[in-house]
């Protein structure tokens, strides 16, 4: 029944639009039903005020603190490692080793909205899988005391069927960094992750609490293998399960393509102003549900209730364009012909069975001469999702890199569209390779200790190869003058993940001694804090972490911008203090990485108030630093 408020004009429900700016940005807040969670929304604003008691739909053990310590700020950094990359000063991909979730941390400034795809192939939690340990915490000693990093790499946790929490630990480790994937994902970007059966109904469920269930695209079946199997005890699996979604599926404004293969566009053979068709007849025999109407014919003949595989007002639309044709038959009859063009491309299938993991174990012995890694995704199966949900400049991101088969996909994208120039970043975690399988075996005795060196080692083979296929081509690209174009994309830049170059604060005062004690023992502190920055000082790592914490990503570039001389107090002689500019894009900063700032230097920013600057705390006083914040504002930034 109709009310009268149907009629009536109405404002907008600015309630409403709020609700559902709130839902865009943070959808992991609402229910299923797209109800805000209040409680959700308190542990945000306040999380000691919220009972850990769990109310909410979908539960497991851990989710509240599996949620916290994705928010919790980290206190790692990241350093270059020249030795491990491969042609750095042509190339921005990146492969870091470290730790995923803090290393998503510290990515999080400075690629926030910029990845457009992310595929991941995280641990299916089986028997011999190894879970990441989250077990930090912050106020206290912090993940790097807590997780006891190693020579060889960080605690790792094995699943059993004997551990009460064996799927609440596999849904806690992964919780925590689609969080925060999400946010680095642009708004039309888009996720893949690969899992099997084990799994695949509460990573399904976990996607829709992170990403909203209205951002599902597909559940895409990929068949793994053909044949074999016959020892399964029920029944052999064949396949497993690929998960597609999207940040914002409202922000995407053109439909997923892939090509069609050369055989099908051969019959497009003619060609207009537009694009290349052929002639196809607009009339169907047995259609189930033909479009009837009349038509009129060039000699005024009028084809009686034709069944046609058009609307007649698409018919009239294409006759106005010149794409319908009449044909005279012997009989004196006609034949309608309408344009068909040549298409942008054909939806892409959900189930995936042209690229077994026989395809990636022949890839990795084609590279290394030996299958040294369990169950390796084909880079075929990633070229694939990446090529239909990316373009020619975007970043593509995998947090589980295993044996790099993403970087791998990338490049090859690269190599087969001469217009593509898409970029990677990996992340792996420094994993010790098991001794006790046959794969296992062979990296050992290939040399490799850890898994990270397997991910390095696979991409530089694979781009020393690119690079022997295109000498042989175009032997005359690798000239002195355009060798370097020639490079370009063909490399990467190695980071590692390591604890911050800032000393952490961690005192706290002794109640059996007095408040005049305790302060001489928290001045005794810092100075052994100070001291310990002052000796492990290393100017180009203090600046990329710094930087990086500051929303400047990891290909930024640094150029001299001036030098100013002056008298550094209590010195004898004129100091040249250097003032570097660091670009990012559009964005630069103004960087003095010296531990003091001459009085020069001081005057030249309170002239020059719109440029940001970037300064060490401890090379100031009081009054610098008072005068530095005065005239120049935010734009003053110490660390």
């Amino acid at each position: 029944m109709e009310n009268i408020s149907d009629f009536m004009p109405l404002s907008n429900d600015w309630n409403k639009e709020r609700l559902a700016t709130l839902k865009h940005l943070f959808p992991d807040l609402f229910t299923n039903e797209g109800k805000l969670n209040t409680d959700e929304l308190k542990k945000v604003v306040d999380p000691n005020s919220v009972s850990e008691t769990e109310r909410y739909e979908f539960r497991w053990f851990g989710k509240s603190q599996a949620k916290r310590n994705a928010f919790t700020p980290s206190n790692a950094t990241l350093i270059f490692d020249d030795a491990r990359s491969v042609n750095p000063s042509v190339s921005e991909n990146l492969i870091i080793e470290g730790e995923n979730l803090e290393t998503l941390k510290l990515l999080s400034n400075s690629y926030r909205g910029q990845v457009k795809c992310i595929y991941i192939d995280p641990p299916y939690n089986k028997d011999k899988d190894y879970l990441y340990t989250d077990i930090w915490k912050q106020d206290t000693k912090g993940y790097w005391e807590d997780a006891g990093i190693t020579e060889n790499g960080v605690i790792i946790d094995t699943a059993t069927d004997s551990d009460g929490k064996y799927h609440s630990n596999w849904m806690n480790m992964l919780y925590t960094r689609l969080l925060i994937a999400r946010q680095l994902l642009s708004e039309d970007g888009v996720i893949f992750i690969s899992i099997d059966d084990v799994e695949v109904h509460h990573l399904r469920k976990l996607c829709d609490e992170v990403f909203g269930p209205e951002n599902f695209v597909a559940e895409f079946v990929w068949q793994k293998r053909k044949g074999g199997g016959n020892d399964s005890s029920y029944v052999a699996i064949d396949h497993e399960y690929i998960l597609c979604i999207t940040k914002d599926k409202n922000s995407h404004e053109k439909k997923w393509r892939i090509p069609y293969e050369e055989e099908y566009l051969k019959r497009y053979k003619e060609e207009d102003s537009i694009s290349k068709y052929y002639w196809d007849t607009m009339a169907r025999e047995g259609l189930q549900s033909p479009i009837i109407f009349d038509i009129e014919c060039p000699d005024g003949t009028i084809i009686e209730k034709g069944k046609w595989q058009m609307a007649e007002k698409t018919f009239l639309v294409k006759k106005d364009k010149g794409d319908i044709k009449f044909i005279q038959n012997k009989d004196n009859g006609w034949t309608v012909m309408h344009k068909v063009r040549k298409p942008d491309g054909k939806a892409f299938r959900s189930i995936i069975n042209s690229i077994t993991n026989s395809d990636a174990a022949k890839e990795m012995v084609e590279i290394f001469g030996a299958d040294l890694f369990d169950n390796p995704k084909p880079s075929a199966l990633i070229s694939k999702l990446i090529y239909l949900s990316t373009t020619e400049s975007d970043i593509i991101l995998d947090f589980f890199a295993g044996s790099g088969s993403t970087a791998h996909s990338v490049m090859n994208i690269n190599l087969e569209h001469q217009e593509s120039n898409r970029k990677f970043i990996l992340v792996q975690i420094p994993q010790v390779i098991n001794d006790s399988t046959e794969t296992g075996k062979e990296a050992i005795r290939a040399g490799f200790k850890k898994i990270s060196d397997i991910t390095i080692e696979r991409n530089k083979r694979v781009i020393e190869k690119i690079i022997t296929k295109k000498k042989t081509q175009k032997p005359d690209l690798f000239t002195n003058e355009t060798k370097e174009d020639a490079l370009k994309g063909l490399g990467f830049k190695v980071f590692k993940l390591v604890k911050s170059n800032f000393p952490r604060v961690e005192y706290a005062p002794d109640p059996e001694k007095t408040d005049e004690e305790n302060i001489e023992l928290l001045k005794k502190y810092i100075s052994e804090k100070e001291a310990q920055l002052v000796s492990s000082f290393n100017r180009d790592e203090l600046m990329t972490e710094i930087l990086l914490k500051k929303g400047f990503n990891l290909n930024y570039t640094v150029a001299l911008h001036l030098e100013l001389k002056g008298q550094r107090e209590g010195k004898i002689g004129t100091y040249v203090q250097r003032i570097d500019i660091v670009r990012d894009g559009e964005k630069e900063a103004l960087i003095c990485m010296d531990e003091f700032l001459l009085n020069e230097t001081i005057e030249y920013f309170k002239k020059h108030i719109n440029r940001k600057f970037i300064c060490l705390e401890r090379a100031l006083d009081t009054t610098k630093k008072y005068n530095l914040k005065h005239y120049m504002g935010d734009n003053f930034i110490a660390f």
